[in-house]
């Protein structure tokens, strides 16, 4: 198969994989037991704390550990939000519209409980800017989150200004990083970031973890999501998985060399450059700084339908986000950049692993000519 889905979901690098099983195998005992082995868990679940910390310019003790970027999303909100009463007279919150589902839901969550959400929307080019987000802010607005990196689009957001934004108004500023994290540069404090979001998964690790950062952590009074015997500082309850960690942190220390792959390869360029040789029609979704390994592809002269049945067992490809890619509406993403439902049916996220090889360009290439109406 020729997988073209790691925006969804990269593939579990070979170290990764290593790590993993060596952690079950050595480290299989719990990290809040006083005896030896316990007490080695524990010394390698702060190693790849501080691993993680490191790579965001953060302390340590502002990581906190959970089982993804959805959890880690909901401890962003909840954890903040619902504990704070210094926030307790502020009752709106901003996201973008193009934010992952999830986003979504716990906005849907916090409208029942009586908050407002504003949505802004994207540029032409599919980035959300500082300004758009000044034009919806309200003297109570409590939390601002929009993520760094597009899931669909690939395309980044201006989040250092969304940042200094936020902070000149005291407003706790979010952001979702899963698909950010170790592909392009992030540092808390220069981008005045309080909250953000990690998955293991989106950088070739192993799924079920993931991790939230927060600053200042141990000075705040939050409210704990899973209530639990006071692991993760109290506010994320439950046996820590420590061998999931250990692969987490090995997934950190080798992702960045796989991914530099992308910027000598160029894959996506190599591949634009093949669908005009073959005089295949497209547009991109999603335009300007954009990370190198997704893309958003309309292919308005393809008949989808065959291209995707007489590859099923040979190509990876996803219509939208994994989250949306089983729907019948066009993605949420998508319509917030003005494409028609009949639009979104021939629109694709490809998404690049750093194995990719010219052959299978081509082989994609010839697959998306031969379904051409």
């Amino acid at each position: 198969m020729i997988y073209l889905d790691t925006a969804a979901s990269y593939p579990i690098l070979p170290e990764v994989k290593k790590s993993l099983l060596d952690a079950f195998e050595n480290c299989f005992a719990n990290s809040a037991s006083s005896h030896l082995l316990g007490e080695s868990a524990l010394a390698k679940v702060n190693e790849v704390r501080e691993s993680l910390a490191d790579e965001i310019g953060a302390f340590p003790s502002e990581i906190v550990f959970t089982s993804g970027a959805t959890e880690s999303n909901n401890i962003a909100f909840k954890s903040l939000l619902l504990n704070d009463e210094s926030l307790s007279s502020k009752k709106h919150i901003v996201i973008s519209s193009i934010e992952h589902k999830c986003i979504f839901a716990i906005c849907d969550y916090f409208q029942k409980l009586g908050y407002e959400v504003s949505l802004v929307e994207p540029d032409v080019n599919g980035v959300i800017t500082a300004e758009n987000v000044k034009a919806v802010i309200r003297e109570d607005t409590a939390l601002v989150s929009i993520m760094h990196v597009n899931n669909e689009l690939g395309t980044i957001n201006p989040i250092t200004e969304i940042g200094e934004l936020c902070f000149s108004k005291g407003i706790i500023f979010h952001s979702d990083a899963a698909q950010s994290f170790c592909k392009t540069d992030i540092d808390v404090d220069d981008m005045n970031i309080d909250v953000m979001s990690f998955s293991a998964h989106k950088v070739g690790g192993p799924k079920g973890i993931g991790a939230v950062y927060i600053r200042d952590l141990r000075k705040r009074n939050l409210l704990p999501v899973i209530h639990g015997a006071g692991q993760e500082d109290g506010l994320r309850g439950g046996t820590v998985a420590a061998p999931l960690i250990i692969a987490f942190g090995k997934a950190i220390e080798v992702f960045q060399h796989a991914y530099s792959n992308f910027e000598n390869g160029d894959p996506k360029s190599c591949f634009l450059k093949k669908l005009k040789e073959n005089e295949i029609d497209y547009s991109i979704n999603g335009q300007g700084n954009t990370l190198p390994h997704i893309l958003s592809l309309s292919l308005p002269k393809t008949n989808v339908s065959v291209l995707v049945r007489e590859n099923e067992d040979t190509l990876c490809l996803a219509q939208g986000s994994a989250c949306s890619s089983k729907e019948i509406e066009a993605s949420h993403v998508l319509t917030a950049l003005g494409l028609t439902r009949e639009q979104a049916e021939h629109t694709f996220r490809i998404s690049f692993t750093h194995t990719i090889t010219n052959a299978d360009i081509d082989f994609l290439v010839s697959a998306i000519k031969k379904a051409a109406y």
